[in-house]
């Protein structure tokens, strides 16, 4: 049987990282449980058992999403347990979190280190535990998810993360959850778990951002951008600039999994989750500098298909208009966004990049062969 460990209350501050869960844990949100009290439920019924806490196992847990969501359920009295590599502290204070939220948080939260790759592990360890729910943060392929499901016949709720990146690129937008999807998207193991998931019959639920930003974003999206503004860079935007986009606050993603969770509603359903506005690539650059105090950027318009970048991205966004309807999670679930955009970017250059604290180092070398080509130009 896997030992699963208790935390204690003497970890390491968050020193590297930047978050705050002043305003997003101070919410108690309730979880929506419709229970229907039944001597027997069929395999792939909707079913939640009475008891109020659950024991739920999240597949990652200690980068972003799972963060902000473990927290949730932590306070709403739940039993959760981490499955991770064990290659990072599993808890670590966060900045804005007070001492005693955090002794709280890290008293309750179990850990159970392995490889989701190792499938056999995977089998033995949470057929012994016997969890109740479990959300798929950071699963990839169809094969990383079925061990999870032989190990747990009994499991009421398989609630993913799966991405918005699976639908076909089509000039009819915002994509529908009903829209058609592109087998050969670099998303397609999301997409061909997603199938598994329904053809396993079980309880299941599958969240597809599109860009998600705020404190912790581990993707260069509005880091992009700050690290631009902080240097007093122009920042470079691939065509027009009125490429239109959707980003989705983290902590607005994480109440959607709660929204989600004993929601007969949700039952074997997709939502698009994201923010309810859509943004240009050059409002997004203005939004990030009115969110950071900065000045109003300087834009610089190149065609991409005039360098030649070798593998570096010299843009963090899709080339195109990408954005998603969540009007379904609104109408079937109440989502109602609490970030607006530049809200929510405050939110994160505030508690993050505002402080010194990013994931990756600048690099403007891709910046410097643009700029380079539009100073001969002119």
């Amino acid at each position: 049987m896997a030992r699963v460990v208790a935390l204690q209350q003497n970890q390491l501050s968050f020193s590297t990282l930047a978050s705050s869960l002043s305003d997003f844990s101070g919410t108690r949100l309730q979880t929506q449980l419709q229970f229907k009290r039944k001597q027997c439920h069929p395999k792939g019924s909707f079913y939640v058992s009475a008891s109020s806490t659950k024991k739920i196992l999240i597949m990652g847990g200690t980068r972003f999403i799972g963060v902000f969501l473990s927290r949730l359920l932590v306070k709403e009295g739940h039993q959760v347990t981490l499955f991770t590599r064990g290659k990072a502290p599993v808890t670590q204070q966060l900045p804005g979190e007070s001492d005693s939220d955090y002794a709280d948080f890290s008293s309750k939260i179990l850990h159970l280190k392995g490889d989701r790759k190792d499938f056999d592990f995977v089998k033995s360890s949470l057929s012994a535990e016997g969890f109740d729910v479990v959300y798929d943060i950071n699963g990839r392929e169809a094969d990383e998810v079925e061990p999870i499901l032989d190990a747990l016949p009994n499991l009421e709720q398989f609630i993913y993360c799966s991405s918005a990146g699976v639908y076909l690129k089509s000039d009819l937008l915002p994509h529908a959850e009903t829209d058609a999807v592109d087998p050969k998207s670099r998303h397609k193991g999301k997409l061909e778990t997603e199938s598994l998931l329904q053809a396993k019959g079980v309880n299941w639920t599958s969240i597809r951002p599109v860009y998600i930003y705020g404190p912790l974003n581990y993707n260069p999206v509005e880091e992009w951008f700050f690290h631009r503004l902080k240097a007093g860079r122009p920042i470079p935007i691939p065509g027009s600039g009125i490429q239109i986009t959707q980003l989705g606050h983290v902590k607005d993603l994480a109440k959607a999994f709660i929204q989600v969770f004993g929601n007969e509603k949700a039952s074997k359903e997709v939502f698009n989750i994201s923010g309810d506005k859509h943004v240009t690539f050059d409002g997004l650059a203005r939004a990030c500098a009115k969110a950071g105090g900065f000045p109003e950027p300087e834009i610089i318009h190149y065609n991409p298909k005039d360098f030649d970048f070798g593998k570096k991205k010299s843009f963090p966004f899709r080339d195109q208009h990408f954005f998603a309807s969540v009007e379904k999670a609104k109408s079937v679930l109440g989502l109602e966004p609490e970030f607006g955009l530049v809200e929510g970017l405050a939110d994160s250059y505030n508690l993050d990049f505002g402080r010194g604290t990013y994931r990756k180092e600048a690099d403007f070398s891709t910046d410097d062969i643009i700029l380079g080509k539009s100073l001969v130009s002119v």
